[in-house]
């Protein structure tokens, strides 16, 4: 599954990333960007809530709403200069705060590295995002916009993978888990 995924992403993914980042100005890409952070602000939110941080909620909820509203639906990011720091919290974060062991490592086709915990995560993204209600004329093209600008801003780590790694699915697994410990313990 590592190998499919890597091919397709070599041969396609990775291509037309480089494309949209060479022809999309960096102010242009960074709206993109937020846009995409504040749509899924509310999976973040729910989680926060989920976790018992409420503090948290507090904040995140101001930062959705600031930068709905003040950030023109999230184009821009107010939020940040006003002290509301950006948090992300997802479902297998608030399961492994729970105290639900990761469980076997998958690579999933098409998305990447998850654990049995952490596999559900991107079911409920899905249900939180507002786009998600919109119609699939706009919906569709929005997930692709939003997946060629997220592999475009992962351009230079897969540049760091491919220089440091002398395995490049160790690499990631032990890169992935690192970063989801990280995550659940908030550091």
């Amino acid at each position: 599954v590592y190998n499919f995924t890597d091919t397709l992403d070599k041969n396609i993914m990775e291509p037309v990333a480089k494309k949209y980042a060479d022809y999309t100005r960096d102010p242009v890409r960074t709206s993109v960007t937020n846009f995409f952070q504040n749509t899924g602000s509310l999976n973040t939110i729910a989680n926060d809530l989920l976790q018992g941080k409420f503090k948290q909620t507090a904040q995140d909820s101001g930062r959705f709403i600031v930068n709905s509203t003040v950030g023109i639906g999230g184009l821009f990011d107010p939020a940040t200069s006003m002290g509301l720091k950006q948090h992300n919290e997802d479902l297998g974060q608030t399961f492994g705060t729970w105290g639900a062991n990761e469980g076997a490592y998958l690579m999933l086709p098409l998305m990447g590295p998850s654990s049995v915990r952490d596999v559900t995560s991107p079911v409920m993204d899905v249900l939180l995002n507002p786009l998600t209600y919109i119609a699939t004329v706009v919906t569709l093209p929005a997930g692709v916009v939003s997946t060629i600008n997220t592999r475009a801003n992962l351009l230079d780590a897969t540049r760091i993978r491919d220089q440091a790694a002398l395995d490049p699915y160790t690499f990631v697994r032990e890169a992935w888990r690192q970063q989801r410990t990280y995550d659940i313990y908030d550091g």
